[in-house]
């Protein structure tokens, strides 16, 4: 089963068992993550603090995770806290992974002032699927999570998808007091909270490119939204106070004066997606991908905003340090999922369109830094190289504060929750969940405990010395269905002995089989006389 398919499965799955999802939910927030599907991690409020948004099979929410840098280097979790969303909306909508559309492939996230992180909401449409946008979620703090509907305009309802609307970009201009989110063919939003995030007054504007003009967009009027240009992405100028538009038709700027103007003449014609900024010296980022015959075609884009040049194509380099000629990123058919910066370096984190692939690209002054590979030049920062430690799909990248001296930087994956480096992108350290397990093989954990096949329970145990480890699954008649491992090397851990990359189980019996839904009970054996049991709950599904 393909990453969509799964998902569309899992919201069907939410939708039958309500009662499941509640008791999930409740085990849950024990964890360190809802899950090891974890689809954007942000900068927190203080040193050392990351927002984490994850989705598992029957729930989803936020994350608030404490690291620091342990005696070794490596990433430690000193504390966690997390609040669910409600069962009938999330973050994450269900076309993540198949949408071909670069502005429909990440899930936007910034601080909002008095409005905390905000991520955009999804709702459940007529089939079931989390494809009908709502509006956006307000993480005022992480006991409470606001859900904030949008207005929705009568001219909206000549759409062909409500995903034409859905929002693909924030931006917060603190001055103003005012969240701007990009809505595609509904253009612009204007959320202005300078009264209070209790009292906001919510605007609509229409980019009118030919005109150079936006024009308000009322909510009873009928207008041809045809006529005016798609937005996908919006950024504040961190020194100018500016706010920049990724549109359908080029890159344009939003004056703190309310004029409008091009931001490039080399982008004007093009299908610009997304636009970031950051880095010393500050750099503009720019991601240009339209659908064209069937095939996506995109750049990358870079310019520095203290030069007075326009922008050009981000090089790939070889291993000599020369510009190649061919255009990897289009070759490719890479979209932007998120970026990073640290100095003068931008950590692009990229996804195929109609594949698995994906990763990072590192960025300096002079393009993008190749690593050797059979002899030949390779850009992809991924599995490979260190970045994650299982070959899973890079969702969202993010450089916070670790302490007062240095600077982080974390993904978020979709099956091996976050990593986090210390130095830079050269070392990682992968944070799953990973809550303390007590009474060695006295207590055997499933996490999450209630799962689809194709989905991940991780067993969670530990031992007391280093053991061989054969962890078993049987039905709820006790017959065995599954080997998981077999006399496996396991090593002494104060929190947890599991491998994360073996001790899972995903359903499916030792013939690759979706088992039947029910419940199933998981032994794990050392090879020193100790037994431990857990339980968990598959609800069928798979191939």
């Amino acid at each position: 089963m393909n990453f969509s398919a799964h998902l569309r499965h899992m919201v069907g799955t939410r939708v039958l068992l309500t009662a499941v999802c509640l008791a999930a939910t409740a085990f849950s927030a024990t964890e360190t993550l809802f899950s090891n599907l974890s689809f954007s991690v942000a900068e927190g409020n203080a040193p050392g603090q990351l927002w984490v948004f994850s989705r598992g099979d029957v729930t989803s929410g936020v994350t608030l995770l404490n690291v620091k840098i342990g005696s070794t280097g490596s990433i430690q979790v000193e504390n966690s806290e997390q609040e669910p969303v409600s069962d009938s909306l999330t973050a994450v909508q269900n076309g993540i992974f198949s949408d071909v559309f670069a502005e429909h492939r990440r899930i936007p996230a910034v601080k909002a002032g008095a409005l905390g992180l905000v991520y955009p909401m999804f709702g459940l449409d007529n089939s079931g699927n989390f494809l009908n946008p709502e509006g956006f979620f307000s993480v005022r703090d992480i006991n409470r999570i606001v859900e904030t509907p949008l207005e929705l305009p009568t001219a909206a309802e000549d759409l062909d998808s409500a995903m034409l609307y859905a929002v693909s970009g924030f931006a917060f201009d603190s001055t103003n007091a005012t969240l701007w989110i990009a809505r595609g063919a509904l253009g612009l939003t204007g959320y202005n909270i300078s009264k209070g995030a209790n009292d906001p007054k919510e605007f609509r504007l229409l980019l009118n490119s030919s005109k150079k003009k936006l024009d308000s967009l009322k909510l009873n009027s009928s207008v041809n939204l045809k006529k005016y240009t798609e937005i996908f992405d919006v950024a504040m100028h961190p020194e100018t106070g500016d706010l920049w538009m990724a549109t359908a038709k080029g890159l344009w700027i939003l004056g703190k004066d309310g004029s409008l103007s091009s931001a490039s003449k080399q982008l004007d014609s093009m299908r610009v997606t997304g636009v970031w900024f950051g880095g010393k010296p500050l750099q503009i980022i720019a991601e240009t991908s339209a659908l064209v015959k069937e095939t996506v075609r995109g750049g990358l884009w870079r310019r520095y905003a203290s030069a007075k040049g326009d922008f050009s194509k981000v090089d790939f380099l070889d291993l000599k340090g020369k510009a190649v000629k061919k255009d990897i990123y289009d070759n490719a058919d890479y979209t932007v999922s998120d970026i990073a910066f640290i100095g003068d370096q931008a950590f692009v984190a990229v996804r195929a369109v109609g594949a698995s692939e994906s990763g990072l690209l590192k960025l300096d002054s002079k393009g993008i830094q190749p690593y050797e590979k059979d002899e030949e030049a390779a850009w992809l920062y991924g599995f490979e190289m260190g970045v994650t430690d299982r070959d899973e799909i890079i969702v969202s990248t993010t450089s916070f504060p670790i302490d007062k001296k240095i600077m982080g930087l974390a993904i978020a994956t979709y099956g091996n929750g976050i990593s986090v480096s210390a130095d830079t992108g050269k070392t990682w350290t992968p944070i799953l969940n990973r809550a303390k397990v007590g009474n060695n093989l006295g207590s055997v954990r499933m996490v999450p405990s209630v799962i689809v096949a194709d989905g991940e329970s991780l067993v969670s145990y530990k031992v007391s010395k280093d053991s061989k480890i054969t962890i078993e699954v049987f039905s709820y008649d006790m017959r065995k269905v599954r080997t998981i491992v077999k006399s496996a090397p396991r090593p002494a851990d104060a929190s947890r002995s599991t491998n994360a990359k073996e001790d899972f189980w995903d359903g499916y019996d030792d013939y690759g089989r979706a088992c039947t839904m029910g419940v199933y009970y998981v032994r794990v054996k050392d090879n020193h006389g100790h037994v431990g049991w857990g339980k968990v709950m598959t609800l069928g599904g798979g191939k």
